[in-house]
């Protein structure tokens, strides 16, 4: 059986239970569960606390988990990044107060506030910055004010909070994140069970990103339609009763439908209709 963990609360609890949820795997219905089987999928899931995780699942007690490259980076554990997914997704950044710091070089002998530790640490040694860093377990734009820090390091989305404590971002951001499913680094990776369930999130994330596009044209304008909506191998073309008009279904990204459906629309295209992917295998 498949040991899997997952994040038991915050930002990252709702997208992974929904999106496994989507993937056709069971899910618990209470907050207070803490583990669950799935008997039909034969998997195990444990809900533990995000920062946890990947020394879970690097001490091979687990088999994989889902957690924030954030998390899994600072905690220093020995797994490893094998599916992004696409959710979660954050800057993490240094602030300061205006006019104080003007880049990464000006760190060098200051005091850098952080609940990420271990990422901050290995930026700063990664540049040649030797700057100290004190551990924060939240609300790290104060320490700033209270003096214990000239310098933060925190996750920025729309910096609000940065500037209502004063601040403003400082050089370029230290990393990227967003969730991801991670293993112990080494972990046999041809594994079918954990291949079969990156493939169905895989699936999901496919399913996400584009719909189902049918429509009807002239067959002297296929080439012309069939240019816009090429599909992933090759669009399904049908005759229809009516000679000379064909009917054409393919993939084509979400983001892009409502341009594809003027464009086709212009070249003669009609009844042309959109569904979502529920679930896919490519």
């Amino acid at each position: 059986m498949l040991r899997i963990a997952v994040p038991n609360k915050g930002s990252l609890s709702g997208p992974a239970a929904e999106m496994l949820h989507e993937a056709g795997y069971q899910q618990r219905r209470e907050s207070k569960e803490l583990r669950i089987v799935d008997p039909t999928n034969e998997v195990e899931f444990f809900y533990l606390r995000p920062r946890d995780i990947a020394i879970y699942v690097a001490s091979g007690q687990l088999d994989i988990g889902l957690t924030g490259r954030d998390l899994l980076i600072d905690s220093g554990a020995d797994a490893e990044e094998i599916l992004a997914l696409g959710f979660a997704r954050s800057t993490f950044r240094y602030a300061g107060k205006p006019g104080t710091i003007s880049g990464l070089a000006d760190l060098a002998g200051k005091t850098v506030a952080t609940s990420y530790e271990g990422i901050v640490a290995a930026h700063l040694a990664e540049h040649g910055i030797d700057a100290s860093v004190v551990h924060l377990d939240g609300a790290v734009e104060t320490a700033i004010q209270l003096g214990v820090a000239q310098v933060i390091a925190d996750v920025v989305e729309t910096g609000t909070s940065l500037r209502n404590a004063g601040l403003e971002v400082v050089g370029e951001p230290i990393m990227q994140s967003e969730a991801v499913v991670i293993r112990r680094t080494g972990a046999d990776g041809d594994d079918p069970k954990v291949q079969q369930f990156l493939r169905r999130l895989q699936g999901v994330l496919v399913a996400r990103t584009y719909v189902m596009m049918d429509y009807d044209c002239r067959v002297e304008q296929l080439e012309k339609a069939v240019a816009l909506t090429p599909g992933l191998e090759s669009p399904t073309v049908s005759p229809l009763h009516n000679e000379g008009w064909v009917a054409v279904r393919a993939m084509v990204p979400a983001k892009e439908a409502q341009r594809i459906m003027d464009d086709l629309y212009d070249i003669g295209a009609r009844a042309i209709l959109t569904t979502a992917i529920h679930a896919c295998r490519l």
